[in-house]
């Protein structure tokens, strides 16, 4: 964990009243991501019962996912072990629904479980990307409708907090998550079950113990005050300058050409903000007062000019950030091992893909000189300029400068917004080596389509009289 001197900063919380156990069994729905400790709730919750002498019956439910799958987690608790038979939570019976992950929470197997007005139902709000951003790429969670969802079932014992950003930032992990929403559901009085119970249910756990003992106490915090607690953790939550959205034209241009200042040097930098400076000249001209087209070339321009090569990687790693994010998430970093596929080696497996190579922590220093040479990027003595990927990177970027002043010499009213898409082009180019190449294959096909469109005279929708 970070050293935190402000573990004192928050008042110790007072004890909660804990939930009492009727002749039904007490029922806990733990939900989240297979991988990410959910299984290790239940398991702590099981161990604190047992060691209050009470009847308790845990159901971790994978199915054939399990890593990185949806898991849910029955737990029932009751005064004697006679009296837990059926331990699957069924519906309307959770007395609490612990969701460590948001869309998990919003299916209807939890929905189902809880009781509206009666249920304790806490969920960790971080909206944490599934496997299906690997196949769709444009891929988006439906973050404020599952939150409707789950109020909407909750009635009014619910609460959602950030706790893996939380925990990330006040404990160096978001491994602690899980151990902080279970801090929270404690102390709002539905964990039936007394601290001392759970903590020493932490310790015979063995794992990251002392991580796990802090994350249950800020979670207790945070759902004591959460008031105090949000403005003492928020400076900790401010996202860094490269994480924040830029507000306006002026500032997506400025923060780029700082940008490839570093990356190249000034006179790169500078030629960035011509060309962006004359396609929003072009733009104001045949159609004022709008800026979608030059925001379009400020963003993609950037994204052809910037590309990360062995220079970036380099740089990247060698300029003191990779280091200060170690050291922030891991207390002992060990011994660093770069898995990469460098275009210069061509390894490639049986099926022609690329293969990676395992590099060892020399790679540190190597990256430090390769960064200082990075003045050779695009000249004679570039060795990795003169690879297929790094010369079709440098036809991508002419192509779209080419691109631009077709655009900028045909640009209408009516033209205008095709003018846009087709500056926005570079947005479907991703991934790298052969993954690249077939969306570029793609985007240029898409491109093909809309100057042909283009191309054709457009004329401007006529507006309404009012």
């Amino acid at each position: 964990p970070r050293d935190m001197q402000s573990s004192t900063a928050l008042a110790t919380p007072p004890e909660p009243k804990l939930p009492t156990i009727g002749a039904q069994p007490y029922s806990i729905l733990v939900s989240g991501v297979g991988g990410t400790g959910v299984v290790t709730i239940s398991a702590i919750l099981g161990m604190a019962a047992h060691l209050e002498g009470k009847g308790v019956g845990v159901i971790d439910m994978a199915g054939l996912a399990q890593k990185g799958g949806a898991v849910y987690c029955h737990v029932k608790i009751a005064n004697r072990p006679e009296e837990v038979h059926a331990i699957r939570v069924a519906a309307g019976e959770a007395d609490l629904a612990l969701g460590c992950d948001l869309v998990v929470a919003g299916t209807k197997k939890v929905l189902s479980a809880i009781n509206k007005g009666e249920t304790g139902v806490f969920v960790n709000s971080a909206e944490v990307y599934p496997g299906e951003i690997t196949r769709i790429a444009d891929f988006a969670l439906p973050g404020e409708r599952v939150k409707a969802a789950i109020r909407d079932a909750a009635g009014e014992n619910y609460g959602f907090v950030d706790a893996s950003a939380t925990a990330t930032a006040l404990l160096g992990n978001s491994i602690g998550a899980n151990m902080f929403m279970l801090g929270f559901a404690f102390q709002r009085g539905f964990v039936p079950l007394s601290e001392a119970s759970i903590l020493e249910a932490i310790r015979l756990n063995g794992e990251a113990v002392a991580m796990n003992t802090e994350a249950f106490h800020w979670g207790r915090r945070a759902a004591n005050d959460p008031k105090a607690f949000d403005a003492f953790v928020a400076p900790l939550l401010k996202p860094t300058e490269s994480r924040e959205m830029s507000k306006s034209l002026d500032e997506i241009i400025e923060r780029r050409v700082k940008y490839l200042t570093a990356y190249q040097n000034a006179a790169y930098a500078q030629r960035y903000k011509m060309r962006v400076e004359k396609a929003l000249a072009a733009e104001h001209a045949k159609t004022p007062g709008k800026t979608d087209y030059a925001s379009a070339v400020a963003r993609y321009l950037f994204k052809l000019m910037a590309i990360k090569d062995e220079y970036e990687v380099a740089r990247l790693y060698s300029d003191g950030s990779f280091k200060r994010q170690l050291d922030a998430a891991f207390e002992n970093v060990g011994k660093l091992e770069f898995h990469m596929a460098p275009p210069i080696l061509g390894r490639k497996d049986a099926q022609g893909v690329p293969t990676k190579t395992v590099f060892g922590p020399w790679m540190m220093s190597a990256y430090r000189l390769l960064a200082a040479l990075k003045f050779l990027r695009g000249g004679a003595l570039d060795i990795f300029g003169k690879t297929a990927e790094r010369k079709q990177e440098r036809q991508l970027l002419a192509d779209y400068e080419k691109l631009l002043d077709e655009l900028e010499a045909g640009m209408n009213a009516g033209s205008h917004a095709l003018a846009a898409q087709l500056a926005a082009i570079p947005e479907k180019i991703r991934g790298y080596g052969h993954v690249k190449e077939s969306h570029i294959q793609k985007a240029k096909a898409e491109e093909a389509k809309l100057l042909a469109k283009f191309r054709t005279p457009q004329t401007p929708m006529p507006v309404a009289a009012e």
